[in-house]
């Protein structure tokens, strides 16, 4: 079942001779329980691909069309509510709230939506990541794995149809590295999550079911 289709997506940038296209054209399928990372060096277009995908930018021209609603032709209200329901984010730098607990960092999607968690998906979710002892910690008081998985956490807590981890392992140590892709394979796998991963790393986007290569904003090849 698909859960992700782009249709001839561009974004371009600058105008007139000045004018580049970031994203250049790019069709592409995911489906759902799938884990697809997407490759390319700096440059490559692969943030700014994942800024359309998540809905944080607009596409020029093209389409984005997630759990079969097309997210470009929505207004900015409806984007907003859809992105925080439907799209869970992990960033490189976690992007936690250093004020707030591991757990309610986890929660906080929902509670800007009004909503309650479940307590069994949230203690699912705790136990899963390893982090049910560090539930009332502050994110200072975590290391840079535990704070991904935190954010790995906060991504899954609303059951999105997709997740996106941008270069969520490009902050970490080797170490750190391995813990935080077998979790993101466990993700895939024990709560069936779509991802689409961003990395420059070849080795890490292996991991993955597919890979996706991308190169001056346009695909070079899928395997």
């Amino acid at each position: 079942m698909e859960i992700l289709r782009t249709e001839n997506l561009v974004k371009t940038y600058g105008e007139g001779e000045n004018s580049f296209n970031a994203v250049d054209d790019i069709s592409i399928s995911v489906n759902k329980g799938e884990f697809v990372a997407i490759v390319g060096a700096s440059g490559s277009g692969k943030s700014t691909l994942m800024h359309l995908l998540g809905g944080v930018d607009r596409p020029t021209s093209g389409k984005i069309i997630i759990d079969g609603q097309e997210i470009n032709s929505m207004n900015n209200d409806k984007l907003a509510i859809f992105r925080r329901r439907q799209i869970g984010i992990v960033y490189q730098f976690y992007n936690l709230i250093p004020i707030l607990t591991a757990e309610e960092n986890i929660t906080l999607p929902l509670d800007l939506d009004g909503q309650k968690p479940d307590p069994e998906r949230l203690e699912k979710i705790l136990s899963s990541l390893g982090l049910t002892h560090r539930r009332n910690n502050l994110p200072n008081q975590l290391s840079g794995g535990q704070q991904q998985r935190v954010s790995i956490g906060r991504a899954l807590i609303s059951n999105p149809a997709l997740m996106l981890a941008d270069e969520p392992t490009g902050n970490l140590d080797s170490k750190a590295t391995e813990d935080i892709m077998s979790i993101l394979k466990m993700t895939n796998k024990q709560f069936k999550q779509t991802i689409i991963m961003i990395t420059h790393n070849l080795e890490i986007a292996k991991e993955a079911d597919r890979i996706i290569r991308i190169q001056d904003g346009k695909i070079l090849e899928e395997v």
